[in-house]
């Protein structure tokens, strides 16, 4: 059985814990018109519809996830409540609206859908949703433990700052993400570091694979609250923590990057969960506070393998990017998204997937098994 230290008992989830922001019905409202601006800038540039935020994939993965045996009873809930087996899809991206040159340097998103999974699906308590026979389950993370903003309003504000730079000349992106990412060196080498400045294009030039990510905002657990992150713990996949990647003349150097380690490497990530254990320190309303891992570390409750594969194609690119959506809000009630940041979340997921299919052909459908996954 998991060791777990002595630690406060996480606390059982309260209605009382989560509080409606004040204009939160406004600000979902500006949020899907800005996001609406962002799917139709791109789609009249190239006649093709993308996600509003992270339109460009860098890796698209097939794997299977496996909880593991002998968890805690707070760790064995939900669809972790007992050992099993899904299939997994796996999309890397970054966080524009547009397709840009990698050079343009931004945080880097995770997305994670499993299938098959077992329990209630949100989707079935849903009178607006189109595909209430789901049994996927995804997460959707982010390389950092806490989001840029505390609120869906403040989260509004920042998200207008990135819809102005949509469709601007990629070349000043490029010169502006340079001076961005020196700026952002000096800050960490100074002990800082600057959520906003990566937000806009200076993040480091380092490998996608390498990276832990988180889903942020808080999830229910169960009968509990938490947060989740997913990190590499096979040696190739660890060694790549920080690595460079060399992206001159290179506009895709991130994908390539990712195809070159998966035709020659297997890969093995920990799916891990922080319970709530404080409610003054460890809040549901302001997704911008980091829970202190002194008072509830991270613990595994599954692991992730992907064997060799392409890595990415343009076939998957098809089924994936154009075929899939990936939501917080797809998956089983065990795990319903908690705070504003999520709610408003609901209704922006399912616009920008609307948005995508009704020009793409594409059912709004969530898949129920991958016997169409390309070979290459």
């Amino acid at each position: 059985m998991t060791a777990i230290p002595k630690l406060a008992l996480p606390l059982p989830y309260d209605s009382r814990y989560e509080v409606e922001e004040e204009g939160e019905q406004d600000t979902k409202a500006q949020l899907l018109q800005t996001l609406h601006g962002i799917s139709a800038t791109t789609y009249q540039d190239s006649g093709h519809a993308t996600r509003s935020v992270h339109a460009k994939s860098h890796g698209l993965l097939r794997g299977h996830l496996n909880v593991l045996d002998g968890l805690a009873p707070e760790l064995a809930q939900g669809i972790f409540g007992q050992p099993g087996r899904f299939e997994v899809v796996m999309r890397y991206s970054t966080i524009p609206g547009d397709i840009l040159d990698d050079k343009v340097s931004t945080p880097r998103g995770l997305a994670i859908k499993l299938i098959g999974v077992p329990g209630v699906q949100l989707s079935s308590l849903d009178t607006d949703a189109t595909d209430r026979d789901a049994t996927t389950q995804d997460f959707v993370l982010v390389n950092g433990p806490a989001f840029l903003a505390p609120t869906a309003k403040k989260f509004l504000g920042s998200l207008k700052l990135l819809a102005s730079t949509t469709d601007k000349v990629p070349r000043l992106k490029q010169a502006l993400s340079s001076v961005l990412q020196g700026a952002e060196k000096a800050l960490e080498a100074a002990g800082g570091e600057s959520g906003t400045l990566k937000s806009l294009g200076g993040h480091p030039e380092t490998h996608v694979l390498g990276d832990t990510y988180y889903s942020q905002a808080p999830i229910l657990y169960g009968q509990y609250m938490a947060k989740v992150s997913v990190a590499p713990v096979s040696p190739e996949l660890a060694a790549l923590k920080g690595a460079l990647v060399d992206l001159h003349d290179k506009p895709n150097g991130l994908r390539l990057a990712v195809m070159d380690f998966f035709a020659r490497h297997s890969a093995t990530w920990e799916v891990r969960v922080q319970l709530c254990r404080n409610i003054d320190t460890m809040p549901l309303e302001d997704a911008s506070v980091v829970w202190p891992e002194e008072d509830s570390p991270y613990f595994a409750v599954a692991r992730i393998t992907a064997l060799p594969q392409t890595g990415w194609s343009e076939a998957l690119s098809r089924l994936v990017d154009d075929g899939m959506a990936f939501s917080p809000w797809h998956g089983v009630l065990a795990h319903r998204p908690l705070g504003s940041i999520m709610r408003v979340r609901k209704a922006a997921y399912r616009m920008s997937s609307r948005f995508r299919f009704e020009r793409t052909g594409h059912l709004v459908q969530e898949p129920a098994h991958l016997d169409d996954w390309p070979a290459s």
